[in-house]
């Protein structure tokens, strides 16, 4: 499990995509980029889906991520993509009260009490006390982080 802290963006992309049947439907699947602007997110995902799509397709749309981390998991299993909402409980040392500021993150996960657990093992190693107040599959297809790319 590790996670990554960036600048991401959802995009989504439609294309026709051969069925079970022999057919070709159009379907918009969403996926995730790790860029700095939304022009280099529409080049990335251009990118990324040329390798994977035979044929022509759409950009449809592109808006930041309200995530700004993302919890890779390891497992090969792990083919879903979780919005999690985290609750972080600070003490207000004037008023003494409880203060809780809520924060997203992406968990990749086979289900849902994976995606629990891989939250709880990314946060553990954590001084922050935590509540996670909700966890909910997405329609996230994939997530292409930015990688370096090779000289020479």
């Amino acid at each position: 499990m590790r996670s990554i802290a960036s600048k991401w963006f959802e995009t989504k992309v439609k294309y026709d995509k051969m069925m079970e049947d022999g057919t070709q439907k159009p379907v918009p699947e969403t996926y995730v980029v790790d860029a700095l602007s939304f022009t280099e997110a529409e080049e990335r995902i251009t990118e990324e889906m040329s390798s994977y799509v035979s044929g022509e397709f759409d950009v449809k749309g592109i808006a930041e991520a309200s995530y700004k981390e993302i919890f890779f998991s390891d497992l090969d299993t792990a083919d879903k993509w979780y919005k999690a909402k985290l609750q972080f409980i600070t003490l207000d040392e004037k008023t003494e009260k409880e203060k809780r500021t809520s924060v997203y993150y992406l968990v990749q996960a086979a289900n849902f009490m994976q995606a629990v657990k891989n939250i709880d093992e990314v946060m553990g190693g954590t001084m922050i006390d935590y509540v996670i107040a909700s966890v909910a599959e997405t329609s996230i297809m994939d997530v292409f982080e930015h990688t370096a790319k090779k000289e020479g």
